[in-house]
């Protein structure tokens, strides 16, 4: 029996992006990925990630959104950060933990000044499918990557 790759997705906020991550790791390589996310300044769940995510088959409803000291005990093989100031604000982490920072854009951001809810939605299924063709290159992909 194969271990899982301990990684955790983080995030600033541990409301959109890193969820999507985390989800997304879960159902596509739960068998080779022990998927966990945080974030740097916890922001709650957004329920318009939740929505985009169950329209894809993920159910995030029973997620929520954790600060990244929440996981302290637990010794991941891979961090990756997911945006910009996630990956400024990225705590060090203890011996062979590897930083990996691969940016998405922030669907709340993009959707600001749309003037419907399926506007709003459109970044949030663009990103939620950016993410998701990521996390089907994991494992995998993590050693291509270099650390930050």
């Amino acid at each position: 029996m194969t271990t899982r790759v301990k990684v955790l997705f983080l995030c600033t906020a541990n409301a959109c992006r890193s969820q999507m991550a985390e989800g997304w790791a879960r159902q596509l390589k739960g068998d080779a990925i022990e998927a966990y996310s945080a974030g740097v300044e916890p922001g709650g769940l957004d329920p318009r990630a939740v929505r985009v995510m169950a329209e894809a088959g993920v159910d995030l409803s029973g997620h929520r959104s954790k600060h990244v000291r929440e996981l302290a005990g637990v010794v991941f093989d891979y961090v990756i950060t997911l945006c910009d100031s996630g990956r400024e604000a990225c705590p060090l982490f203890p011996g062979r933990t590897k930083v990996i920072h691969v940016g998405f854009d922030d669907p709340p951001r993009l959707a600001r000044g749309a003037k419907t809810e399926e506007e709003i939605l459109a970044p949030y299924r663009r990103v939620r499918d950016e993410i998701k063709m990521f996390v089907e290159t994991l494992p995998e992909a993590l050693n291509a990557h270099g650390s930050i």
